[in-house]
């Protein structure tokens, strides 16, 4: 197979430089672009495996950048890893909401987001889920086969990371699991995660799911688990 291409999204020239250089040397190809419609007309003339893409750019920024590329049918496949200087839980969680796979925030150190870039472009190559067997708990009913997740008959639209966290703690309802055990479930052992990544997709998976979000409850100090 050949080498894995990444284009890098990123209007500020030394952090360009910086990921270019970092990413180059672990053997991907890199390219970079400096705005966001750069970034649309790269991905839709020739689709990267991966796109880091920073938010705050000049003129169309990163979250408008992601949310055109995943309501996309021609791109919405490309992987996304947001690289941002904001921090907040409100901006990650409309990233993640609108499809973006994972995010890296500023200042970051190049080998957790290599780590970081590695894990997304895997995950395509991890095992499925078992398309035959459906899942119902309470009002929700989860069709692996299918990607759907229905609320009392309706259909309710979840990124690939929401979806598997859901349909990990559907699995065993009543079981407490900690937040490494959702990762690891999730995405592999070897994800480099912290506590609070994993709150903020439980937070827009609950938000999403509206009055079933109330399902899933937080342990303190433990993790998560689905209402029995």
């Amino acid at each position: 197979m050949g080498k894995k291409r990444v284009l890098v999204v990123e209007d500020e020239e030394d952090i360009l430089e910086l990921l270019r250089y970092n990413l180059s040397k672990e053997g991907y190809r890199v390219a970079g672009v400096r705005t966001g419609e750069e970034g649309l007309k790269a991905v839709r003339s020739d689709p990267p495996d991966l796109v880091l893409l920073d938010l705050m750019l000049p003129g169309m920024d990163g979250l408008e950048v992601c949310k055109t590329l995943k309501s996309d049918p021609g791109t919405q496949h490309v992987p996304i890893v947001m690289v941002t200087a904001k921090g907040e839980e409100a901006d990650i969680v409309t990233g993640l909401e609108l499809g973006a796979d994972d995010y890296v925030t500023k200042p970051f150190s190049p080998r957790v987001l290599i780590a970081r870039a590695r894990t997304v472009l895997r995950r395509g190559t991890r095992e499925p889920f078992d398309n035959a067997a459906t899942t119902k708990v309470h009002d929700l009913m989860i069709h692996p086969g299918r990607h759907e997740v229905l609320v009392k008959g309706k259909a309710v639209k979840l990124t690939a990371t929401q979806f598997r966290i859901l349909h990990f703690l559907a699995q065993s309802p009543g079981w407490v699991f900690t937040r490494y055990q959702i990762v690891n479930a999730v995405h592999g052992e070897d994800y480099p995660v912290t506590d609070r990544s994993v709150d903020v997709q439980i937070v827009g998976l609950r938000k999403k799911l509206g009055s079933a979000g109330a399902y899933i409850e937080t342990v303190r100090g433990v993790g998560y688990r689905l209402k029995e």
